[in-house]
Order: structure tokens, then C-alpha cells, then sequence
């Protein structure tokens, strides 16, 4: 690659990667096709108001798509404008992060699924990881206590 930029670096860093979590205020797909390998895992954070949109939607096209809240994903997740502009069929939704956890639906059915996790944020799932996280952490007794509020 002849004068490699910064986006290039994080770009092939993001095609050799396990993992991708994106967490921009993007209005355009920063996250190209090409850009994603088979057997990756995409974390979609940033699209969280109509019409922003950090990915492809190639990639949502041929990967198996979950959400964490179906009506609110389809107006202001990373599924919202494909969605709306006709680029992505409603089917390419597979279903939800709960549904995946509860054991309902498969999350990947083979080493070369692209999965996406498009998450909105929910207060319900950070209260959960909250609760699990300060359980964990009491029974290990590890982390220090914090007064939020006075006695």
C-alpha cells in the first residue's frame, strides 16, 4: 500500500479483527464490506438516532443481524436507514439480543457467520450487566465500596 493513512491502518486492522465495535456519530457507513471478514462479530454502537448509519449495508445483508429492541432499533439503530431506503429486508433480521441469550435463537451457525449486534442501548440490559458485574465482583470480594448518597 503506497502512503498508507491512519483510516487505512484502522481499516486493515478491522479486517483481520475477531471482533469490530463501532461507536461513531456517523451519518454515512464508515464500515465498508470489505472492511469485515468472515467469522466476525460487529458490535454497532453509534447509531442510535434516525439516519446515522456506520455500516455497509452489504454487511448487514449477508451477516445475521440482532437487536437489542426491535421497534427501537428499526427507527434509530444501525438497521434504521437501510431499512427505511429499501437496502435491507425487514427478513435480514434475525431477532434479539434476548433471544440469542435465552437460548431461542442461534447467534452463529457456522465459523463463517458475520453476527452484528445493533444495539440502541437499553437501561434494562445495563442494569443487568450492572447487577451481574457487582455480583460477581462481591463474591470475589474485589472492587471497593462507594457512598453515593450520605446516611
Amino acid at each position: 500500500m503506497k502512503n498508507p493513512t491512519k483510516r487505512d491502518g484502522w481499516r486493515a486492522t478491522a479486517a483481520a479483527a475477531d471482533v469490530v465495535c463501532t461507536m461513531t456519530p456517523s451519518r454515512t457507513p464508515v464500515v465498508r464490506d470489505e472492511d469485515v471478514r468472515p467469522g466476525a462479530h460487529i458490535n454497532a454502537l453509534g447509531a442510535d438516532a434516525p439516519g446515522k448509519q456506520e455500516l455497509d449495508a452489504t454487511i448487514l445483508r449477508r451477516g445475521r443481524v440482532f437487536l437489542d429492541d426491535d421497534e427501537q432499533a428499526r427507527e434509530s439503530g444501525e438497521v434504521n436507514v437501510p431499512l427505511h431506503d429499501g437496502r435491507l429486508s425487514s427478513n435480514a433480521i434475525v431477532g434479539t439480543l434476548g433471544e440469542v441469550v435465552a437460548g431461542i435463537l442461534p447467534g452463529r451457525t457456522s465459523d463463517t457467520d458475520i453476527t452484528i449486534f445493533d444495539s440502541t442501548g437499553l437501561a434494562v440490559q445495563d442494569l443487568a450487566v450492572a447487577a451481574l458485574v457487582y455480583a460477581r465482583a462481591r463474591s470475589q470480594r474485589v472492587g471497593e465500596a462507594i457512598a453515593l448518597v450520605a446516611d
